[in-house]
């Protein structure tokens, strides 16, 4: 079985490409939405693990949009679509809120 990854150089010659650039862009954007909604959960406000599970649904209820280079993504998306992705990450972020509050009260109770 061959393990060798399909990125590593075969014959020293070739160089593996950077991919630290690469990262999702709705990242820093879902998470100022999370800190600017979070005095409004004073539940979750407070508890740093509540707000990453926050995060993280947010996120999971959003496409991804991996970008390399910010200032080019920024000059290719039109007014509509920054429109757009931001009332999705307001309502991915309302959303997240509302399931971990209730999710932690289920767990206090049981």
């Amino acid at each position: 079985m061959r393990t060798e990854s399909c990125l590593a150089p075969r014959n020293g010659h070739e160089s593996v490409p950077d991919f630290s650039p690469v990262h999702n862009h709705l990242e820093p954007i879902v998470y100022r939405a999370v800190l600017e909604a979070a005095p409004h959960f004073p539940g979750i406000a407070g508890r740093r693990e509540l707000l990453a599970d926050v995060a993280c649904v947010a996120l999971n209820r959003l496409p991804p949009r991996y970008i390399r280079d910010p200032a080019a993504h920024t000059r290719h998306v039109t007014d509509r679509e920054r429109a757009d992705s931001e009332l999705a990450i307001s309502e991915a972020v309302e959303f997240a809120f509302g399931f971990v509050q209730a999710r932690t009260v289920m767990r206090a109770r049981g």
